[in-house]
């Protein structure tokens, strides 16, 4: 759904406990923010207090608290407050010894306290007294009362620019500058207890971040996520999250990002980032000598980038570093920063977050492939024949090469069964047994259709079918010489089948893991498959200054066929000019697209059950209904209609026509843009068909709350009495009551029933005064 025209109400909430009845239906008629919106509020006035960089923001029930930062002469330690309800600033009431002015100082939010800790003081105007700290500071929001840790024993570098969050009841501190070198050590310091509270060094494991400072940390699902920073020669976008239970960091890989798709944000620091729901949002920062204002979005389930687009109506903040950002309910609130020509800041912004259910497609039919329910083809492989199972629907859907296959198997088995049929006629003539033919046996007894592929072995074309089912492939371990050339035979199927998405997925796996102990290996492999591509990167990657000699002082150069190595040789002695094509890379089809094609008329020759509405036929295939819904997946696995023939409704309600169309949109590829008076029969859909999770009933919801207009309004009236949606009948009621004038002259008015109409007349009745009714009489 565009995020353009969606909009969100302050809060979404859903009864799971409810039955599958409407009537439980509950709207709020605004007023609502639009999604993806920024706002521009009220900047901190320089009486309340001065613009600033570097200093810190947290949120605390209805209020962002500012602390400290730099003015551009003068580091600060006053503490604002701004009430995001009054859109109003103020100085926070304090009392007791704050911490002396600084900046790149860390500050979070435990219980009904802030704590602050480090940061670089002194006076930056004359440059004198200018140090790192590793004080500790509570300021206790109730009483205003500001006071400082003593705690015992070993305490962390003192340090500035350093990450801080918390979590299990702990501050954790990682990174940072000690005013000589980046650090990347971490520790952490229980909250709960004053008195017996002690720093204790974190021993980290797995692939820890490199030494950094000028970086955000967030956390999401139990994991802290560090992204980019200023790190000497090795600055980088990577992306690194730390599990806190085992102190495990892992370096989350974008090699299967395909070329084409969102990349990761550029290299920078002096950025923010906050976490809410699944998704990391990173905003600002220095990039490489530019100051860009795209809002980067990570969705840590799918492990994909995108770049946010503003709503139309956005306020969009400038680019800016060395700002602050904080999370209240559905918002993130930006304050302050460094502007273009070193200017400081006092813009506070409001950024609308969406916050709806993921998109569920993809793991769905995920757990079709992987549970093997409802199979009806069985793939032989190669010359030890060795067996896979699959689903017609998924894969005609996906692969135009194995629908041909399947197609060609298809009429074979057609003719096979035909011959046997008047074979058995024969007999039965001749007074012989006689069996129901096979072809119309019930559907749930029909035999496997089985397609031969000799060019194909079990394990790659596996891959290849997780791909087909879920658009990813489930990357091996990195660089292990085994697990790349999986991945180059994985390459060939996709070469073969013209799966363009494939290959790509393969190429940059195999690319990012090629290093100096596997190359001579994914070299030779790629020349006996003839893989042009991947054998250039190999030898590319052989020949580069830094690599070659290391490469030809191996066992592997020894052993490696005499062509390769003269080629290798030549290569190194004269490189050949490199080529650049300005042809855009084929990313091939989605999955989404795919099924939305195949929904439209592509799927219509291997439909295997028909979807009764209102006796209205409509073709459909078992696998995805049974993939996407439980209820479907139940009826299919225990009591199949032997007919094959099933009739729709949601509970007691048969919904309209548009409206099963636009639910069959949804099941098949995932798509929530509907009209609302769809959005009425629809939403009690998830309860009854049992989707994975409530997605598309909170965009009914949204699209109902949102879009009833007076042009909708009379089809919205029809639909929320049928469906004894009350409230949005009394809301379509009113408006009709209120643009009557414009109402009257819609054609859909004279459709309206009897009782409709009579509704409407009572409202109207209602609506008018006394003294309107007096006026109307003496006009008569």
């Amino acid at each position: 759904m565009s995020c353009k025209s969606t909009k969100v109400a302050p809060s979404v909430d859903f009864d799971h406990s409810c039955s599958d009845s409407v009537e439980y239906l509950t709207l709020n008629f605004g007023p609502f923010e639009t999604v993806h919106r920024w706002r521009r509020l009220p900047p901190c006035d320089e009486f309340v207090g001065a613009r600033r960089s570097k200093h810190t923001v947290v949120a605390y029930r209805d209020a962002i608290y500012v602390f400290g930062g730099d003015n551009g002469k003068n580091m600060l330690n006053d503490l604002l407050r701004f009430d995001v309800k009054d859109c109003s600033w103020c100085r926070a009431f304090t009392t007791g010894t704050p911490p002396a002015p600084r900046y790149h100082h860390s500050a979070v939010v435990y219980g009904s306290s802030m704590f602050v800790f480090g940061g670089y003081t002194g006076d930056i105007y004359s440059n004198s007294n200018l140090k790192n700290k590793n004080d500790l500071f509570e300021y206790k929001f109730a009483t205003g009362q500001w006071t400082e840790w003593k705690v015992e024993g070993s305490l962390p570098v003192a340090r500035s620019a350093h990450g801080a969050t918390v979590y299990s009841d702990k501050l954790w501190i990682f990174a940072g500058y000690d005013g000589n070198a980046r650090l990347n050590d971490m520790w952490t310091i229980s909250l709960q207890d004053r008195e017996h509270a002690c720093w204790e060094e974190i021993d980290q494991s797995g692939e820890i971040p490199p030494s950094c400072c000028n970086f955000p940390v967030a956390v999401c699902r139990d994991k802290m996520f560090v992204f980019s920073g200023q790190s000497g020669a090795k600055i980088t976008n990577n992306l690194f999250q730390f599990e806190f239970r085992g102190h495990m960091w892992t370096r989350i890989p974008t090699e299967h990002l395909l070329r084409g798709s969102p990349p990761p944000p550029q290299r920078r620091y002096g950025h923010t980032m906050v976490a809410f729901d699944r998704h990391l949002y990173v905003f600002g920062g220095a990039a490489d000598n530019t100051l860009p204002n795209e809002l980067h979005c990570y969705d840590v389930d799918s492990q994909t980038w995108e770049v946010i687009q503003p709503s139309l109506d956005s306020e969009m903040p400038s680019g800016r570093l060395f700002h602050a950002a904080a999370v209240i309910q559905d918002a993130m609130y930006i304050f302050g920063g460094t502007v273009d020509n070193n200017v400081r800041s006092g813009e506070m912004y409001r950024f609308q977050f969406s916050c709806y259910p993921k998109c569920t497609l993809h793991e769905d039919y995920g757990k079709l492939w992987e549970n093997r329910q409802f199979c009806d083809v069985e793939f032989i492989l190669g010359e030890r024949e060795e067996r896979v199972l699959g689903h017609i629907a998924i894969v005609t859907a996906r692969c135009q090469w194995l629908r041909k296959k399947i197609l060609q198997a298809r009429d074979r088995q057609r003719q096979k069964t035909k011959q046997e049929s008047i074979e058995e006629n024969d007999e039965g003539a001749a007074g012989g047994p006689r069996d129901i033919p096979a072809g119309n046996r019930p559907s749930g007894t029909q035999p496997l259709l089985e397609v031969s592929i000799r060019e194909a072995e079990a394990q790659p074309f596996e891959v290849l079918m997780q791909f087909l089912y879920t658009d990813k492939i489930q990357y091996p371990r990195r660089g292990h010489v085994q697990d790349v050339l999986l991945i180059m035979d994985v390459y060939k199927l996709a070469l073969s089948f013209k799966l363009s998405r494939l290959e790509q997925l393969c190429v940059q796996y195999i690319e990012a893991s090629v290093d100096l102990q596997n190359v001579l290996s994914v070299c030779e492999n790629a020349n006996k498959l003839q893989l042009d591509q991947l054998k250039e990167h190999c030898l590319n990657f052989v020949v580069k200054e830094s690599h070659f000699n290391q490469v030809i002082m191996t066992k592997e150069f020894e052993h490696l066929s005499t062509p390769l190595i003269v080629e290798i040789v030549r290569r190194k002695q004269q490189p050949p000019p490199r080529l650049y094509s300005d042809q855009p890379v084929d990313i091939g089809t989605s999955l989404v697209q795919d099924m939305k094609a195949y929904l439209e008329g592509g799927g219509l020759e291997f439909c295997d059950i028909i979807l009764l509405l209102d006796g209205h036929p409509r073709p459909a295939h078992k696998a995805i209904l049974a993939a996407r819904s439980s209820y479907f997946e139940a009826m299919f696995r225990s009591f199949m209609p032997e007919d094959g023939q099933v009739n729709i409704s949601i509970g007691e309600m048969v919904p309209s026509k548009q409206a099963f169309e636009s639910m069959l949109r949804y099941i098949y590829y995932g798509d929530v843009n509907m009209p609302p008076e769809d959005s009425l029969y629809l939403f009690a859909a998830p309860y009854y068909y049992g989707f994975s999770n409530n997605r598309l009933q909170a965009y009914c919801k949204q699209n109902l709350e949102m879009n009833v207009t007076v042009e909708n309004v009379l089809q919205i009236l029809e639909a929320a009495d049928k469906t004894q949606a009350l409230d949005m009948k009394k809301h379509c009621l009113h408006i009709i009551v209120h643009q009557f004038i414009k109402v009257s002259k819609l054609p859909n008015l004279r459709s309206l029933s009897q009782l409709l109409l009579l509704d409407i007349i009572e409202s109207l009745a209602t609506h008018i005064s006394d003294k309107q009714c007096a006026e109307m009489g003496s006009d008569i």
